[in-house]
């Protein structure tokens, strides 16, 4: 047994990165007041520039061109990301068919221009990041080998994220602020705050997050822009429902859900599963999320603001 999830944690955590970072994302957007079903497309959107970026300059940057790339990924996200600000915080718009026209322009635009750039749909990088062992800490027994032995620095990059999210909304003004708007947009509008920027920072950081959870995909084990991300964004939002919206929930959701994917994921290079049917390890994220999203969502609590459109006007 041990074995097993000695073989199968590093792919877990390699597929959990981008779970979380875009999670996180979803959860800076909905503590606002704003619901983005448009993290799938943001994702694609980080994936599509990282890729582009790296596969430009990393003949001539080699190393570097990874982390540039990420960077773009970052501002791409971020700026792709106002269009749902826009139509949800200054026109009112509905916020899932609004998230939802995100997804569907993203995967079109993206394919469409990777076509005209490549020929094909698909960017290729030559170089992807490398793993490594964190010296001293990868010879603690057990644990050193699990968390610390072949990992990505994107990987440490990500809980770092994490942990500046969590002082971010918990212990700082800004955070409270975000976290009121989401609340009580009147109360907060009361109080001097101005619920239309705070939505819009929210947004943008959702965006930049999920590009760059894009993009950490590209990096890590993918290596090829192909124009999808295979349903990570909704897997990300079933998992900021099932954490409670809480910075440190998401993680131990989104660390759930990647175990379970990457069980389906790895399922025929470990003779242990072999003997399992593949359709059921395959459908097995799938039918835990939707059991988990039933379990639980009574008991889910989520900002009282969260998809309704703020009104400066109204009272």
């Amino acid at each position: 047994m041990w074995n097993i999830i000695a073989q199968i944690f590093p792919y877990a955590i390699a597929y959990t990165i981008p779970l979380l970072l875009t999670a996180l994302g979803g959860l800076y957007s909905e503590r606002s007041g704003v619901v983005n079903i448009g993290l799938e497309g943001l994702m694609v959107v980080g994936f599509f520039a990282g890729a582009l970026v790296t596969s430009q300059l990393e003949t001539f940057l080699p190393g570097t061109a990874l982390w540039i790339g990420l960077l773009a990924a970052v501002i791409a996200g971020g700026l792709f990301s106002i269009l749902h600000a826009f139509a949800s915080v200054s026109l009112n718009a509905n916020q899932v068919i609004s998230g939802t026209a995100i997804n569907m322009i993203a995967s079109a635009l993206t394919v469409f221009l990777a076509r005209h750039i490549t020929g094909s749909g698909n960017i290729h990088i030559v170089h992807g990041m490398p793993r490594i062992d964190i010296p001293w800490f990868s010879k603690i027994p057990i644990i050193g080998q699990l968390l610390f032995t072949q990992t990505y620095a994107t990987t440490w990059v990500s809980l770092i994220i994490l942990f500046a999210s969590w002082f971010l909304l918990y212990r700082t003004p800004f955070g409270l602020r975000l976290r009121s708007c989401g609340e009580h947009p009147q109360a907060a509008d009361a109080a001097g705050i101005n619920v239309y920027r705070m939505r819009y920072l929210a947004v943008a950081a959702s965006g930049a997050l999920a590009g760059l959870a894009g993009a950490v995909i590209l990096v890590t084990y993918s290596g090829e822009f192909n124009g999808s991300v295979s349903g990570l964004g909704y897997l990300a939002l079933a998992s900021l429902i099932f954490g409670q919206w809480k910075p440190l929930g998401i993680l131990g959701a989104t660390f759930f859900f990647g175990f379970a994917s990457t069980i389906a994921n790895v399922s025929q290079a470990v003779p242990s599963l072999e003997k399992i049917p593949g359709i059921f390890l395959k459908c097995f994220p799938y039918v835990v999320t939707l059991l988990v999203l039933v379990l639980f969502s009574k008991n889910s609590r989520a900002p009282k603001a969260d998809g309704e459109p703020y009104d400066k006007g109204k009272r």
